[in-house]
């Protein structure tokens, strides 16, 4: 039992450590906020968000949807988030015939507009559907995220904007992915709805 508890500190210890390593980023953590605002600014717009991700990276594509158009931090209304990932019939019929890389450039091409904004969660940054996707964003004038770890550089040259974790663990950038996904939807929310002065 006590070296199962070493082990449970130890992999807490790793997942801080990460997190401490993203808060001594001065360009991480201002570029985190500079996405916070222009989801904003989408919103305002009258745009909305997708995201996506494969395995656990479409489970956070999920959550974060959720956080938006349900509620985060207080009550407020719905912000429009839509996750690409949640159809299985879109999902299995774009698999189907069009083959599996092609899952999100399909749906941005349906369902995206110019303004929109794709979130693509990827640990690796090498993922061939996100990065399909993002050069459909390019295509279509939707603004473009990357969600990635170490060594994500496909992602970060084909994105508007890239998020990368300083971690070659799978679970360290999803632990931190799901905190910056926090984050940003905390600032939203008080910057489109609360009270500017508590940032």
């Amino acid at each position: 039992m006590a070296s199962l508890r070493t082990f449970v500190q130890s992999e807490i210890r790793s997942s801080i450590g990460v997190k401490e390593e993203i808060l001594g980023m001065d360009a991480l953590t201002e570029e985190i906020a500079c996405v916070a605002e222009l989801c904003v600014s989408v919103f305002q717009g009258g745009n909305r968000i997708l995201l996506a991700g494969n395995g656990g990276s479409a489970a956070d594509a999920q959550h974060i949807a959720a956080e938006f158009v349900s509620r985060f931090m207080f009550d407020r209304p719905g912000l429009p988030a839509i996750s690409l990932t949640t159809d299985p019939s879109t999902v299995t019929a774009i698999g189907n015939d069009y083959g599996y890389e092609n899952l999100f450039s399909r749906q941005l091409q349906a369902n995206g507009r110019p303004g929109d904004l794709f979130i693509g969660i990827s640990t690796s940054g090498k993922s061939p559907n996100i990065l399909r996707g993002f050069k459909t964003c390019h295509d279509l004038g939707i603004h473009s995220v990357a969600l990635t770890g170490k060594g994500g550089i496909q992602a970060m040259e084909l994105a508007d904007h890239c998020l990368m974790v300083p971690s070659s663990s799978t679970a360290r950038i999803q632990e931190s992915h799901i905190l910056i996904g926090h984050v940003i939807c905390a600032i939203v929310e008080r910057l489109i709805f609360g009270d500017r002065e508590r940032l």
